[in-house]
C-alpha cells in the first residue's frame, strides 16, 4: 500500500493513495493508515534539535558531554553536536546485547551510548548512525529541555501542536494501533542479486534482532515506544505537513518554528560531502542539519529531483519526505512494501516524484 501528499506555499495540493495496508487480512490503505517510515523520523528528531538551538540553548559545536557529561567516556569527550547531526560521531553499533524489549528502554539505550567506546574517533569519519542517531540527538534535547520532557512529549508540544500536524508520532497511543500497515519484506530476487559485502558495518548498526523487518516493528511495544532514528509512524498527509514547514524557510500557517536563515542552512553540504560511508557502503548526500541533499550527486536521493537545495530524508524500504525550497514544495511517501533498489535507476518511486513535480509545474 501507499500514500501520496504533497503541498505547495503550505497549502495540501496532493493526497492520494492506494493497496493494501495487510496483504493477509485485504485492509485496504486509505488517507488515514500510518505507516512506519524509518530513517524519515530522523528528520523529525533533527528539527527538535534545531528548535532547542534556535532557543539558543544548544550550541552545534559544543560537545555533547557539555550537555551530557556521561557521554563523554571512551574518548568521546570532544564529539560535538554537529558531529552527531552529520554522522560523525565514531558510534553507528548498537549496544552489545540489545533487544526489542531494550531498544524500547530510553534509559538503558542513553545509558548504554554513554559507555559505548567509538569505532572512529568523532569528526574524523562518516559512519552513518542508523538507529543510534535518535538517541544521540534525543537526548541532547531532553537534557536542554528546562521541562526534561521525555522526547517524544517534546515533538507532539514543539513540533505537531503549534504545526496542526495530527497522525505522527515516535510512539504510538494505544487507540491509534488499529490504523498502522504491516509491513512486507521483499525477499531478494535471486542469490546473486546486488546487496552490501561482508566488509559493510550495517549488521551492528542494524543488528538482525531489531531488524526493519515486521517481526520487530510490527510488536505493540516497539510501535508505542520513542525510537528517534527509526521508529516514527506517521501518514504522508502529516509527514508532508511537516516538511511543508522547512519548505516555507521554518514557518507554517502562521507558525514560526525557526528561522529562514536557519533553514537555508539546512541545504549546506556537511564537510568530506563525498567521503565514504563504511555503514552503508557508499558516499551519502548529507547537509550539515541531518537531513539528506537533493541534486545531480550520484549519492542524492532521485525521487526528490535535481536541485541541489532540497532536503530530505529517506527511510529502509523506500518511504521519504522531502522539502524543495526554491519551489516550496513538501512530499511524502509512505509505505509498506520494503524495496531497497540495488541501483538509483531502480528506484519504483523515482516515477511517482517526476509525476508530482510535473502535474504541479515543478521544476526537477
Amino acid at each position: 500500500g501507499l500514500q501520496v501528499a504533497a503541498y505547495v506555499d503550505g497549502e495540501r495540493v496532493v493526497d492520494v493513495w492506494g493497496g493494501l495496508a495487510d496483504e493477509t487480512t485485504g485492509r485496504t490503505v486509505n488517507g488515514e493508515t500510518l505507516f512506519p517510515v524509518f530513517s524519515v523520523t530522523k528528520a523529525v528528531t533533527a528539527t527538535a534539535l534545531h528548535i532547542q538551538a534556535e532557543r539558543g540553548l544548544v550550541d552545534y559545536d559544543a560537545p555533547i558531554a557539555h550537555y551530557w557529561p556521561e557521554f563523554g567516556a571512551h574518548g568521546k569527550e570532544k564529539g560535538t553536536v554537529r558531529d552527531a547531526l552529520t554522522h560523525r560521531i565514531g558510534i553507528p553499533q548498537m549496544p552489545e546485547g540489545v533487544t526489542p524489549e531494550l531498544m524500547c528502554d530510553w534509559e538503558w539505550m542513553v545509558r548504554q551510548l554513554a559507555d559505548t567506546k567509538p569505532l572512529f574517533t568523532p569528526g574524523t569519519k562518516s559512519a552513518y548512525l542508523a538507529y543510534t542517531f535518535g538517541w544521540i540527538i534525543g537526548e541532547v534535547v531532553r537534557r536542554t529541555d528546562p521541562k526534561r520532557r521525555p522526547f517524544g512529549t517534546f515533538v507532539q508540544q514543539e513540533i505537531c501542536a503549534p504545526l496542526g500536524i495530527e497522525s505522527l508520532w515516535l510512539g504510538i497511543p494505544d487507540e491509534v494501533e488499529p490504523r498502522v500497515a504491516k509491513l512486507t519484506n521483499i525477499p531478494r530476487p535471486s542469490p546473486d542479486a546486488p546487496g552490501l559485502p561482508p566488509e559493510a558495518l550495517i549488521p551492528i548498526a542494524i543488528p538482525p534482532q531489531v531488524g526493519v523487518i515486521q517481526k520487530v516493528f510490527g510488536r505493540p511495544d516497539v510501535r508505542r515506544a520513542c525510537i528517534p532514528g527509526a521508529g516514527g509512524i506517521m501518514n504522508a498527509r502529516s509527514a508532508a505537513r511537516f516538511f511543508a514547514m522547512l519548505a516555507n524557510g521554518g514557518e507554517l500557517g502562521g507558525v514560526r518554528l525557526l528561522s529562514e536563515e536557519r533553514v537555508r542552512s539546512f541545504s549546506v553540504p556537511r564537510a568530506h560531502r563525498e567521503e565514504f560511508d563504511p555503514v552503508v557502503w557508499r558516499v551519502l548526500n548529507l547537509g550539515m542539519g541531518g537531513f539528506w541533499l537533493g541534486g545531480e550527486s550520484p549519492s542524492a536521493p532521485p525521487v526528490v529531483g535535481r536541485n541541489p537545495r532540497t532536503i530530505c530524508h529517506p527511510g529502509a524500504g523506500g518511504s521519504i519526505g522531502w522539502a524543495d525550497p526554491d519551489a516550496r514544495l513538501a512530499v511524502a511517501i509512505c509505505h509498506n512494501r520494503m524495496f531497497d533498489a540495488p541501483t538509483p535507476e531502480g528506484n519504483p518511486f523515482v516515477p511517482i516524484g517526476n509525476a508530482v513535480r510535473e502535474a504541479l509545474g515543478v521544476a526537477g
